[in-house]
């Protein structure tokens, strides 16, 4: 079974964090809410606290097959601030593992390097936090083993984007299928 970690500090954007963590559990992926805080519960940017699975400093990275960075303020700086996390991203980025990052976040990516010849998107206003990526306009965007989504709307793109790269396609739009994420015309 394939593993992912996704990371929180303080302020990250929780719809962004646990629209991933639910949907990839419903495919039945293994992925670990990680902590780079140093405390066992972490508080989003609009004051919802979630209990960690795991720290940064316990997590086994060998075993992991993605890392995923959600987005918000002041979440996103909080993150690139850690030295243990941005080491891992660039490692995993440059061994051909998946580095996944939504809203604000893919500019810690465009920091690292990691987006120099990548197609990526971000939530509007970071596009110059890109360095080396083709900046596109749409939802989410998948080249080789980076992953990016613009925001908050674009949640669960992000989290079948995902799915897709650790399970396949038909589990990533089954587990949509099971949060009702289309409606079609046939149910209106």
């Amino acid at each position: 079974m394939k593993k992912a970690a996704i990371f929180f500090a303080e302020g990250y954007e929780e719809i962004e964090a646990l629209t991933v963590v639910d949907m990839c559990r419903r495919a039945g992926i293994d992925i670990r809410m990680v902590s780079v805080t140093g405390a066992e519960h972490v508080t989003s940017s609009h004051g919802v606290c979630v209990k960690m699975d795991a720290q940064i400093s316990d997590l086994d990275f060998e075993s992991l097959d993605m890392l995923i960075l959600p987005g918000g303020m002041p979440g996103t700086k909080n993150l690139e601030q850690v030295p243990a996390l941005t080491a891992q991203l660039k490692a995993f980025a440059d061994s051909g593992k998946y580095v996944c990052a939504i809203c604000a976040a893919p500019s810690v990516l465009g920091h690292l390097g990691i987006l120099n010849g990548k197609k990526a998107v971000c939530y509007p206003g970071f596009e110059q936090d890109l360095s080396g990526a083709q900046v596109l306009k749409k939802s989410c965007v998948v080249d080789g083993n980076v992953i990016t989504a613009r925001g908050m709307g674009c949640a669960i793109e992000f989290s079948k984007a995902i799915i897709t790269a650790l399970a396949d396609a038909e589990t990533a739009q089954k587990t949509a299928d099971s949060v009702i994420y289309r409606v079609s015309e046939d149910d209106q």
